[in-house]
């Protein structure tokens, strides 16, 4: 039997490349770099977040405007009764009026709009950037796992091409006497496995497709391609990266708009008015008139009126600084268990390339050689090739873990670029 083969890393890549040219009916490659393209030019919630901004910012444009002037039209002291009812040019006090009103909201509290509208429009971009950081990292996620499965798909086809070989040992040692005939059902029963294996991959192949599918659409039905990501994780430097993570940082407009409010709620407590304009035309025999009159709140009552909403808007902010001092500690949580996550990884990654594989390569040769010499039975060797398959698909599983870890660390703190 020829000794087992074992890949990582480049070695595995090439293959799984290699399985995908010689098939000429399967789609086209998928990289990393091509799925995070058409995440940003695909996902529905980045269209939304997109949307959003825009109506932020027509929402900002009139923010600080006046409202609109009203029309006024109307007939004064129309004569209901005596001589002159029902006439409108008879009595000398019967007017028809047309006029304009215009309500003047005090400067503050114009300006307090203005403020509210402008960090609106902040906050609606900072809630961009942060979902397209999530679509980014979600995508990098889906297409890791995607990508582990078919270097496991790949592994497979060896798997079974080391297993002819067994069979192939196996009759030949019963052939000589050196083994019994009930050896010949080992190998079909560890080709039994295999394929049961497997069909638990093809399940994850459809999962991950479908994760994939949900960031970039029917593109994720492509065969993945290219090499485990190597984002450059600067541990030393991440903790104090964490107050630019994207979703802390949305909370410095949030903040903004909060303290506009509460100075637009204190705003109530001085006085609105308005002017209004009247022209009021009469009976010929008598002349018209023009009648201007200002009109002005009252905020008499700020007890139970003003004070109670500055109250709210104030406890509101609050709340806000609470909510982000919360986010703080757990994002802080989050980044030192990521952190030691990693370094685990990249101990674990090394220690299965270094020792693990090769200790496991080496005890199912020797395992086999023992065999062929009539010193051991088919079991053992069969036991000892199920450690190193599971050596090999384990080493793949760390791998995947030390890319989604170096994903999830990379689109938070690395990506935006502070």
């Amino acid at each position: 039997m020829k000794p087992t083969c074992f890949c990582t890393g480049w070695p595995l890549a090439a293959a799984l490349a290699a399985s995908v040219l010689a098939l000429p009916c399967v789609a086209a490659p998928l990289t990393l770099d091509e799925a995070l393209r058409l995440a940003d030019d695909n996902a529905p919630s980045l269209t939304a977040q997109a949307e959003k901004l825009q109506a932020a910012r027509s929402a900002a444009i009139p923010a600080g405007e006046l409202p609109d002037p009203k029309l006024l039209l109307g007939v004064q002291n129309f004569p209901v009764g005596g001589p002159d009812r029902g006439t409108l040019d008879h009595d000398f006090m019967t007017m028809q009026m047309v006029g304009v009103m215009q309500e003047m909201p005090n400067g503050d509290k114009r300006r307090a709009r203005t403020d509210v509208a402008d960090a609106a429009v902040d906050v609606a971009a900072a809630q961009a950037q942060v979902e397209r950081l999530a679509v980014r990292q979600a995508t990098a996620l889906a297409w890791i796992d995607s990508y582990a499965v078919e270097l496991k798909h790949v592994l497979f086809q060896e798997f079974y091409r080391e297993n002819r070989l067994l069979a192939d040992t196996v009759r030949a040692q019963i052939a000589s006497g050196r083994a019994q005939p009930a050896d010949a059902v080992t190998p079909k029963q560890e080709a039994a496995q295999l394929e049961e294996q497997q069909d638990q991959l093809t399940l994850q192949r459809a999962q991950a497709r479908a994760a994939l599918k949900r960031w970039i659409g029917p593109a994720a039905n492509e065969q993945p391609i290219g090499n485990w990501p190597q984002w450059p994780i600067d541990t030393t430097r991440y903790a104090h990266k964490l107050e630019h993570h994207p979703e802390l940082v949305a909370f410095a407009p949030m903040t903004r708009q909060a303290q506009a409010k509460v100075r637009e709620a204190e705003a109530d407590k001085q006085s609105d008015w308005s002017w209004e304009l009247d022209y009021q035309k009469r009976g010929r025999e008598f002349g018209d008139m023009v009648s201007v009159q200002f009109t002005f709140d009252l905020p008499l009552f700020p007890a139970s009126r003003q004070n109670p909403k500055i109250a709210a808007k104030r406890a509101e902010l609050n709340q806000l600084e609470a909510e982000r001092e919360a986010l703080v500690r757990e994002h802080t949580q989050q980044l030192e268990d990521q952190l030691a996550d990693y370094q685990r990884l990249e101990r674990a990654v090394r220690r299965t390339q270094e020792s693990v594989l090769p200790l496991a390569k080496e005890k199912a040769e020797l395992t086999l050689a023992s065999y062929r010499a009539g010193k051991s039975d088919v079991s053992a060797v069969v036991a000892t090739r199920r450690e190193l398959i599971e050596a090999r698909l384990k080493q793949i599983d760390i791998n995947e873990q030390k890319a989604l870890t170096s994903a999830r660390l990379y689109f938070a703190y690395g990506e935006n670029g502070q």
